[in-house]
Order: structure tokens, then sequence, then C-alpha cells
């Protein structure tokens, strides 16, 4: 292969690109653990669905039972409904933990150190047997006896209602801390320009501060989300007619336990799945302009190269 060089016989940096031979690294150890990986897979996989102990006629005929429906409803509406109440009113609580008044700031951390460190099942338990507490829930004038409006708390806490009390405040708890860590990543000199224009606190904070913080607080919001529609399950404890309630209904007239927890986590996998589209999408929405935005997996980086490496050789050909 001839080099270019100069009059003084030194070789030439301007080489052309045509001339330099690029060899790619080879990384045999990686895939000799992908394939171990696969292959040990494939023998989980394989003995699975050999394994007669599963049952999976009864998996099937479970699999998209109206009852298991009627269940997954109820955990979408849970899931949704208390990831509103807990991020609306976390975002209150961050809020309130990042003012300038000792009140706020001490009512804020109070509720944090309450609902986030007492464990999530103990809260369900708790609203769902309220009525051991309070019988009757009654809106007046306090230390008189004018009463506006009463009624049982037996009535008013359905396993429901409690059920998403229990799972929103205490994801309000995390909610806010999430919230809170997204605001003060802003550069505090983004508040001060807006402040310097006659923008308002209130005004800086939804359309200056929060819209920058959204890069921070999606990612892990979006696991709690996912992470919310799991903890659904633990209201079975209380009958709230989740999808986990109904799967061990079926289980305990039929005593098909493996088989129906099959059913309860293929449900699962597929509903995370699908909230994992969203979230990514968000995250990239939200990470323009970073370099966590530009980022590509593995596996469409060795596709993309694959398809790279067919062009140049097609280019070649054609020379």
């Amino acid at each position: 292969m001839a080099t270019a060089t100069t009059s003084a016989g030194t070789p030439r940096r301007d080489a052309a690109p045509e001339e330099l031979q690029v060899v790619p690294v080879r990384h045999y150890g990686r895939w000799v653990a992908a394939l171990a990986a696969v292959a040990a897979l494939v023998g989980l996989a394989g003995s699975l669905a050999k394994n007669d102990n599963l049952h999976w006629d009864v998996v099937g005929r479970y699999l998209f039972a109206d009852l298991i429906f009627h269940g997954l409803v109820t955990t979408l509406w849970l899931t949704a409904a208390a990831m509103a109440l807990g991020l609306g009113l976390g975002t209150l609580i961050a809020v309130m933990r990042l003012s300038s008044s000792p009140v706020l700031y001490g009512l804020g951390t109070f509720f944090v150190w309450v609902f986030r460190g007492t464990p999530l099942l103990v809260q369900i338990i708790f609203w769902g047997y309220a009525a051991a507490l309070y019988k009757y829930v009654l809106i007046g004038i306090p230390f008189t006896d004018i009463t506006f409006f009463s009624i049982e708390t037996n009535s008013l806490l359905t396993p429901a209602v409690a059920a998403l009390l229990a799972l929103g405040l205490n994801e309000a708890a995390y909610a806010s801390e999430i919230v809170r860590a997204g605001i003060q990543s802003v550069d505090p000199g983004q508040a001060e320009a807006a402040h310097s224009l006659g923008m308002r606190p209130a005004l800086t904070m939804r359309r200056i501060v929060l819209p920058q913080a959204m890069r921070v607080i999606i990612p892990p919001m979006g696991n709690e989300t996912i992470n919310m529609l799991k903890m659904t399950a633990l209201v079975s404890v209380i009958s709230a007619h989740d999808l986990m309630s109904n799967i061990q209904d079926v289980y305990a007239q039929n005593y098909q336990v493996i088989p129906m927890l099959v059913v309860a986590s293929l449900w699962y996998l597929a509903l995370v799945t699908l909230l994992g589209i969203p979230q990514a999408w968000l995250e990239r929405r939200y990470g323009r302009g970073t370099s966590r935005a530009g980022y590509v997996s593995p596996l469409r980086r060795m596709l993309g190269g694959t398809v790279s490496l067919v062009r140049i050789k097609h280019k070649e050909t054609a020379r």
C-alpha cells in the first residue's frame, strides 16, 4: 500500500481515508457471556413450559376471565387516581418544604416523616379499619355541638376509598421528595432572572422552574408509577376487589395457587411494559439538549453498526 510523502520524505498526515484500514475491537468475552445467558434462559423457559405442575390449561382458562378483567379495571383506576393524588399533593408539599415560612416547612416535613416512615401495608390496614377509631365523620364547628354534616365512617371509607387514601398519601410523601430534588436542580439564577422581569413567585415556579425540573422529575416519577401499579396488590388485605384480590378469591376456591399467580404475573408484566413506553418518550422529550438524550441502547448500536458495515461493503463493491 502506497503512502503519501512530502518532499522531505516524511509521511503526510492528509492521507486519503481509503488508505486507512479500520479494524473493530473484538469482544469475545461478551459474546460468550451472552450465549451462556441465552442458553440458561432458554433452558429455564423450556423447563417451565414442560412442567405439568403449572397447569397451563388453568392459566389459559382464567387469563381472560371476566373476574380478572374486573380486577384489572380496579387496579388501573387505583393506580391512576393514587398517582394523581400523590403528584398533586406531593408538589404542594415540596413547595411547602422549600418555603421560607417555618410553619409551612414544619408541616411539610411532618407529613413526609409520618407517611414515609410507616409501612404502606400498615397505612392500608389503618384506613381500612378507621371506623374502629372514629365511628362517624363529622363536619361542624370545633368544640361545639354544631354539626353540618355527619356520616358513618364505614359508609364513607369503602375498601376502594381506603385503598386510594393509603396509596395516594403514601405516594405524596415520596413524590414530594422527587419534586423537591427536581426544583433544587434548577439553577437559582433562572428564578432570579424571572423575578427581575416582574414575574411573581407562583408564575415563576409554574412557567420557569417546573418545566426545567421535569428532566430530573420524570425518570423517578415513572418508576414510582410502575411501583404504584404493583403496590396496588397490597390492597387485597382489605378486599378492595383489585386484580390480586380477585386472584386470591379464585385460588381460595380451586386451590390452584401457582397457576393463578402466573396469571397475575403475566398481567402485571404486560401493564408494566405498556407503562414503560410513555415513560421512555417523556424522558427523551424532556431530556433534549442533554448528553443522555442521545443515548443509544447496546442493541440499537449493534444493529446500527451492522447496517453501517453493510453500507460500507456495498460502496466498496460499487467501486
